[in-house]
């Protein structure tokens, strides 16, 4: 009977199968033991099994599921440069325009002309956000590591006053004194925006610190 109940009415089976209730195939359960929640009646599986809590990607046992700064730095890194580059495009666009203006170009020459400060000044700042984002990534992640993998607020100012200081190194005293102070200004700053709890535990330490 079953065999007769599986046979199709085309070549070798292929076209308009018939299958029967006698197909031990059709015999899928719809519902687990006991009346509890519902089967697939083609994986056979119960659904349940997919509702979990925990977090929708893998970490390493026993490894933070937050990034940490070294992953952070990556994404830094590159938004500094963009963000350099647009700023000193913006910029040298202006200055093309207004330097075009006085010199009185006009049709491709002042295109060409417009495209040159574009780029060139979009260039330099983007390299020079990148220098700074380096070694604000570096310092950074240095500074985590030598605190024994602890992160928090000062790691962010120490990190931007060290890297103004470094910056402007070069340039003597009172201009090393000026960019670590655009440095920790800078970093307070992106702590003040970040989360309220950073803003009220950076403010009580600096409380217990004058008091």
């Amino acid at each position: 009977d079953m065999a007769m109940d599986n046979r199709s009415s085309g070549i070798f089976g292929l076209v308009n199968p018939s299958y029967g209730a006698g197909d031990p195939g059709m015999n899928v359960p719809l519902h687990s033991s006991g009346g509890l929640s519902q089967l697939s009646p083609y994986l056979n599986f119960d659904p349940s099994v997919l509702q979990q809590t925990q977090p929708e990607y893998f970490s390493l046992e026993g490894a933070s599921q937050k990034r940490g700064r070294f992953e952070l730095a990556f994404s830094q890194i590159g938004g500094l440069c963009m963000v350099g580059g647009g700023l000193g495009g913006a910029h040298g666009l202006y200055k093309g325009l207004h330097e075009t203006a006085l010199a009185g170009h006009t049709g491709k020459i002042r295109r060409t002309q417009l495209l040159n400060y574009t780029m060139k000044r979009g260039s330099a700042m983007a390299n020079t956000m990148g220098v700074v984002a380096v070694m604000y990534s570096g310092i950074g992640c240095l500074m985590y590591w030598a605190r024994d993998s602890h992160e928090d607020e000062w790691n962010t100012l120490g990190a931007g006053s060290i890297t103004g200081l470094l910056y402007k190194s070069t340039a003597g005293i009172k201009k090393c004194a000026i960019g670590g102070l655009v440095g920790l200004g800078l970093s307070a700053l992106y702590v003040a925006c970040g989360s309220r709890e950073s803003r009220d535990k950076l403010k009580e330490q600096y409380n217990n610190f004058v008091y």
